[in-house]
């Protein structure tokens, strides 16, 4: 249970604050996308894009639901709250913390989600997607972080403090 395990919408500063966090706690520091796009060799939106957003969802949830971690601050990507086996394990292995961001603040730095491998379904929108996830980020939060109006410095602050660590 000495992982921290930080959930939230693309842009939302999973691995910003994760990076960050994992320095300041002594931790190691870990982003699944990148280990999805290791072990599948190719770009998240390659992957998307080859294998849909089922097929994804299916190797997203095995690359997390594998992961072993000890002291460690790990990064899944936004669409892991539709992956159970990854999300019981997480809730197994660590705290989940939910980086919460409004949807103005996630619109502004997202840009073309589709650029950045964000799993958007046939006429869904960023929207839509917004207030779908963010049932599943509450569902599965331990702690949650409101990111609004706080500099980086200060939503490091707040995941620090909550850890007893500062």
């Amino acid at each position: 249970m000495d992982n921290i395990i930080l959930i939230g919408m693309p842009a939302s500063g999973k691995s910003t604050v994760g990076v960050v966090l994992a320095k300041r706690l002594g931790y190691e520091f870990i982003d699944t996308d990148l280990l999805i796009q290791k072990q599948e060799q190719a770009l998240l939106r390659e992957i998307i894009a080859e294998k849909g957003e089922d097929g994804f969802l299916v190797i997203e949830d095995q690359v997390n639901a594998d992961l072993e971690a000890e002291r460690s601050v790990i990064a899944p990507g936004g669409s892991v709250v539709y992956c159970e086996n990854a999300m019981k394990h997480y809730k197994e292995i660590g705290t989940v913390v939910y980086l919460q961001t409004s949807y103005q603040t996630i619109k502004e730095r997202i840009g073309d989600p589709k650029k950045r491998g964000v799993v958007l379904r046939e006429g869904q929108t960023l929207k839509d997607l917004y207030e779908e996830r963010r049932v599943l980020f509450e569902k599965y939060a331990d702690v949650t972080i409101c990111e609004d109006g706080l500099t980086l410095s200060e939503t490091i602050g707040k995941v620090v403090e909550v850890f007893g660590q500062e």
